[in-house]
């Protein structure tokens, strides 16, 4: 780390909680935020443009979500540090955010104290996990349980395995949208996307291919 000013780059799409989470971090000596992104593309682009010290990322963002942020950021600037803090605390999330490259993950919840004390720890090379998620961590290691299973098309993030799960469902482009919470132009890059991951070139074949591989099961005429 620089000796001089931690850099931080906060990417986090509500705008209230980001304006509170840039006041925490600006608290700190000898840090500052050098940039705030809303979106996952926002967020790539702004590592990208800035190089930052640190990112300090939520996985809920819209447009590309902040596991493939912090994939596509650290494919492009290894020396990154990337501190998860987000709502979702299942241990899915957890492992493909530190699959990704993520030192830290903290939920939403976590007060100043443990913010800042992430932000410092994660940023000097240490690994940090607040105190739910270390808890889930710790139970995943210890118990005697099978490797999970290699999920159907591991090379779609986890969003796009949604999308295509819905697609295969024989739902339309609308309401997908109307049910994941997003813009309808957002569904069409994220059924683009697919189209080029899958090398299929129509929604019927990247349907077919689905439903092979047991996504889809139930249909919808929506």
């Amino acid at each position: 780390m620089p000796a001089e000013r931690l850099r931080v780059l906060v990417a986090e799409d509500h705008p209230m909680f980001r304006r509170g989470l840039r006041a925490t971090i600006e608290s700190m000596d000898g840090v500052e935020v050098v940039a705030e992104a809303s979106t996952g593309t926002g967020a790539v682009r702004a590592a990208r443009e800035l190089r930052p010290d640190l990112v300090v990322m939520d996985l809920h963002l819209p447009e590309l979500d902040g596991i493939e942020a912090t994939r596509r950021i650290l494919d492009h600037n290894p020396a990154v540090a990337v501190l998860v803090l987000t709502m979702l605390e299942d241990h899915g999330s957890v492992f493909a955010a530190m699959q990704a490259g993520a030192r830290g993950y903290l939920l939403k919840g976590a007060d100043h104290d443990d913010i800042t004390r992430a932000v410092r720890g994660v940023a000097h090379g240490e690994v940090i996990f607040g105190p739910a998620v270390a808890g889930q961590v710790l139970a995943f290691f210890s118990s005697a349980r099978p490797a999970p299973p290699t999920p159907a098309f591991p090379e779609l993030t986890d969003r796009e395995r949604e999308v295509l799960e819905l697609l295969a469902g024989g739902h339309s482009n609308p309401a997908i949208a109307t049910r994941l919470f997003l813009s309808p132009k957002t569904i069409r890059n994220y059924v683009s996307g697919i189209f080029t991951k899958l090398h299929v070139a129509s929604r019927a074949e990247a349907i077919v291919r689905a439903r092979d591989q047991g996504l889809g099961g139930t249909t919808s005429t929506s």
